[in-house]
């Protein structure tokens, strides 16, 4: 549970710092969506849909561009999607990496303890075998 917690701390940490590309990249799909939905001549909803479900590459066929420029956007958007996803997969990586490399040396950390704390234990219990005064 330790290390679930810390990878949650880490990713969510890590988030934080990478969140103005994230958002610049939530961003540009939406402008784009938005693009191509006035040209499409789609609602503004069903245009946001459009370009987060082009940005993840599923892609349903529901809705799809009919003119050129809106096909590019959607390549472009695609293709924003990529890097966007990418970016967070790479940071949960990250987190995860860092939080078994924490947990791992806390871990060995114990081990060394415990193995000094026997050994110091193991060398206090042996008695020194009394001399009987023979020389």
């Amino acid at each position: 549970m330790d290390f679930t917690i810390t990878f949650f701390q880490l990713f969510w940490l890590i988030l934080k710092i990478a969140s103005p590309v994230i958002l610049l990249s939530v961003a540009i799909i939406v402008a784009l969506g938005q693009i191509a939905g006035r040209q499409e001549k789609w609602p503004a909803m069903e245009a946001l849909y459009w370009s987060f479900i082009t940005a993840t590459t599923v892609g349903y066929g529901d809705i799809r561009p009919t003119r050129r420029w809106s096909r590019f956007l959607a390549v472009v958007i695609a293709f924003n999607g990529l890097i966007l996803f990418g970016m967070v997969a790479s940071i949960a990586v990250m987190a995860t990496t860092e939080a078994s490399q924490l947990h791992a040396d806390l871990s060995l950390i114990r081990e060394l303890e415990e193995i000094i704390d026997d050994d110091i234990d193991a060398e206090s219990e042996e008695t020194i075998p009394e001399e009987d005064g023979k020389n």
